[in-house]
């Protein structure tokens, strides 16, 4: 018997003792003591059991958040197994984003950034962008369970350099991975039709201007700075994104010509170096780091100044 209901379903038909069911429902109950013990390691202060429902506080920040059960890399999860998620870039992106700022969270999966930097700085305007319908219904779950609904707005699409449905690749027990590129190469992953258009076509008629973009789209995101370049030339927001070659592979471009974008745009590219930035020119197969910032020369000149390393 592997799940606690088989044990409770056999015990109430009589085929199994009273000692081996307490015995058996013990193995269950310990990773209670055992999370408990856990906890104090990690960014998650708290774990609720409801009716039918896990909610976890993350420490410091009264952001709730709740785990995907299919999922074993779930953001929750991950900061169980591995103490934090992307504790430095997350301290860089705060002093990075002004007070008031607008940013654009492009692939926001179920709103980490989004949330904590809300809770972070009240003073910001966050877009959140989340094309894959599950994943949008947990980031706008989440939004409303932390009260934010003012100051993070939900929309459930992604970006590209085109404008219409694309086949994405979704796997519920990694959501983290979705994509419009089979990248897990399964041949069991689900196919999902969602809809994709050009940044520049979103921000035609906005009022506002961008002062940040995060961009994490598992290997799209050439295509996705591609549909964006007279929004990035002309708003020339501070830029936060994933680059991986294995990922790009899948779309056939590697990370550099990315950097090279970025750079005909007058921006430099930049890696994490402790609390510093340092400056990155050239991605190759010893690279590790997989989070870069691009800065404007001009605009972020004092950024850059303060920043990064000599």
């Amino acid at each position: 018997m592997n799940t606690m209901k088989e044990i409770l379903d056999a015990y109430a038909t009589g085929s199994l003792p009273k000692a081996r069911f307490i015995d058996e429902m013990y193995a269950f109950h310990s990773t209670l003591f055992q999370y408990a013990q856990r906890l104090p390691q990690t960014d998650i202060s708290r774990i609720e059991i409801k009716d039918g429902e896990i909610c976890m506080t993350i420490r410091g920040m009264d952001i709730k958040m709740l785990p995907t059960a299919q999922d074993k890399r779930d953001i929750l999860l991950e900061i169980i197994n591995f103490g934090g998620h992307e504790r430095e870039e997350l301290t860089m992106v705060e002093r990075l984003v002004p007070d008031g700022a607008c940013l654009l969270d492009i692939g926001a999966n179920v709103g980490w950034y989004a949330l904590w930097l809300a809770r972070k700085k009240p003073s910001l305007t966050i877009h959140s962008f989340e094309p894959i319908p599950k994943t949008f219904a947990r980031l706008a779950q989440h939004v409303a369970l932390n009260g934010l609904d003012e100051q993070v707005k939900t929309y459930p699409f992604g970006f590209s350099d085109v404008n219409e449905t694309l086949t994405f690749y979704f796997a519920p027990e990694c959501s983290m991975n979705a994509s419009s590129r089979n990248v897990a190469d399964r041949a069991d992953i689900e196919r999902i039709d969602c809809r994709v258009m050009p940044l520049d076509e979103f921000m035609a008629d906005k009022p506002f201007s961008v002062d940040f973009l995060k961009c994490d789209v598992e290997g799209a995101e050439l295509f996705v700075y591609r549909g964006g370049l007279k929004t990035l030339a002309e708003h020339k927001p501070i830029v936060f994104s994933e680059m991986l070659r294995k990922w790009a592979s899948k779309f056939d471009y590697h990370p550099n010509e990315i950097i090279a974008l970025f750079k005909e745009l007058g921006y430099g590219c930049f890696a994490l170096a402790g609390q510093q930035l340092r400056r990155f020119a050239f991605m190759d197969e010893g690279t590790l780091e997989t989070n870069f910032f691009f800065l404007h020369h001009e605009r972020h000149a004092d950024l850059i100044k303060a920043l990064v390393a000599v």
